[in-house]
């Protein structure tokens, strides 16, 4: 062997490191915005509408190419795509750090999302691949879900500590010297000749009408401050947009030699159900983010450094409630725990709705936030279990997939629709004389109480689950502990 050569040790360890690396880089980058965003309006003159969209411009990207890039991966060699995915993701941050107006900034973040779909699966793949011993695998996937779900956490505070030193245009130009020695360092660690997968085709198509139809549907919502709902523009665009989904249908069902999502897997019931409880998961979390970064610095006068420190207790309990809830299911099963997590968060969201303006943080702020960080972090392992009983081993990772993406769609949905009440409400307490901060929290607190029934909705669609613990299913897939190593805990990295 040669001396000067790495040892196999240290060469996996490196690779671990490289993709623990660029996930924590695409998961951040949903959160750290948030803090920033207040700064972002008031230098390129973003509307409340154009804020919501520098968070769903990415989220919507990323959620809906997500599957297409685990693909990539397969096909085209996953040492090519990561490095694609990664040039593209940081290539774009730079650009939305540059950017002189908001269109320019919400066409950056678009592009950024695609290439964190790009780069997101092509890390799980990688090492998934390098670490074929269990027990290694086991060790390798708790690392990189762990790192990955510090992401929003940790995304939130340097964003606050950014935006507070420089500006917010270095919550994005924070990507480009990390991505350029990620670069350099997965050109060198990561093997260049590698197996691939079954030769399968990209259905463009489809990831193109799921996201664009989304994309469509979302601003036809939040249009609707400036055209009514009965408006023919706003009818409009949601029937065009509403036209689009329908082609993704029609082309996944007839049409695609290799469908993104083969519509059959629908038809088991605890996956259904699963992804519908991931839907108002994301709604809940991307609300709260939002709603209440800008309630801390626009109404409490917070600022960022100070917002970002505010929101540290939530991201933290998110990761506690993740590991607990890990252990947890096993001795309560899936179906009660996806009670007991989603109604934990709603708890949170429905006593933020109480706030009015200038409440103090210890009493009315911090309680909630570590609510809802337990409940929707006691929630992922379960949620991924139920997706994936009973789902054949080649179709473990196209269900686990799916949790990923309808969790992030459901969060730009639920975000749309909060917004556009948020605002409405704020403006009609506006022309009836309130205060702007009274009516601004009026808006906040009726987008909390939206999030907060959606999660009851979530918590009483847990109850259509199976009642026998995933344990006793006796599924295809494998046994409980098996599906929780392999699949269940790499779903923590997609937390927003």
């Amino acid at each position: 062997m040669d001396r000067n050569s790495p040892s196999p040790h240290l060469a996996t360890r490196a690779i671990l490191i490289i993709c623990c690396a660029a996930q924590f880089m695409v998961v951040l980058d949903v959160a750290i915005v948030n803090v920033a965003l207040p700064q972002m309006r008031e230098s390129l003159g973003l509307s409340v509408a154009g804020q919501q969209w520098v968070v769903n411009a990415y989220t919507l990207t990323f959620a809906g190419f997500l599957m297409l890039g685990g693909r990539a991966a397969d096909l085209f060699g996953r040492r090519r795509v990561f490095l694609v995915g990664l040039t593209v993701f940081t290539v774009c941050s730079l650009i939305g750090g540059l950017a002189q107006s908001g269109g320019w900034l919400i066409a950056a973040r678009a592009a950024q999302g695609i290439g964190g779909a790009i780069l997101a699966p092509a890390t799980l793949s990688i090492l998934v691949t390098t670490f074929t011993d269990p027990g290694d695998r086991r060790r390798a996937l708790g690392a990189w879900s762990a790192t990955a779900a510090s992401g929003a956490a940790v995304g939130v505070l340097a964003g606050g500590i950014l935006t507070s030193l420089l500006n917010w245009r270095w919550v994005l130009f924070v990507n480009v010297p990390v991505g350029i020695v990620l670069m350099i360092a997965a050109w060198v660690s990561l093997p260049a000749a590698e197996d691939r997968g079954p030769r399968k085709s990209l259905d463009v198509f489809g990831a193109v009408t799921v996201t664009s139809g989304l994309a469509v549907v979302v601003y036809g919502i939040v249009s609707t401050d400036q055209h009514p709902w009965g408006s023919s523009r706003t009818i409009g665009t949601l029937a065009v947009g509403l036209l689009l989904l329908a082609l993704f249908v029609i082309n996944e069902a007839r049409f695609a030699t290799d469908p993104l999502v083969p519509l059959g897997i629908f038809r088991r019931r605890s996956l259904s159900v699963a992804n519908g409880i991931a839907v108002t998961i994301g709604a809940g979390l991307f609300g709260t983010y939002f709603f209440l970064s800008l309630y801390l610095q626009d109404v409490n006068g917070y600022s960022a450094l100070r917002t970002g420190l505010a929101f540290l207790p939530a991201g933290l309990c998110t990761l506690a409630g993740a590991l607990i809830g890990t252990r947890l299911v096993q001795v309560i099963g899936a179906r009660y725990q996806l009670v007991l997590g989603p109604a934990l968060a709603a708890g949170g969201l429905f006593w933020l709705s109480t706030l009015t303006a200038g409440d103090p943080y210890t009493s009315d702020v911090l309680g909630p936030l570590v609510l809802i960080g337990l409940g929707i972090g006691m929630s992922f392992v379960p949620m991924t279990l139920s997706a994936t009983v009973g789902v054949p081993p080649h179709e473990a990772g196209l269900a686990s997939g799916l949790i990923n993406t309808t969790r992030q769609m459901g969060g730009a949905l639920g975000l749309a629709i909060m917004a556009t009440v948020a605002t409405t409400i704020a403006t009609d307490q506006l022309r009836s004389h309130h205060g702007l901060a009274a009516g601004m929290t009026d808006g906040y607190t009726a987008a909390f109480t939206i999030a907060g029934a959606g999660l009851v909705i979530g918590a009483l669609l847990a109850l259509v689950l199976p009642k026998a613990p995933l344990a006793e299913a006796g599924a295809p897939a494998g046994t409980m502990e098996e599906t929780t190593e392999v699949v269940g805990e790499p779903t923590v990295a997609f937390e927003a």
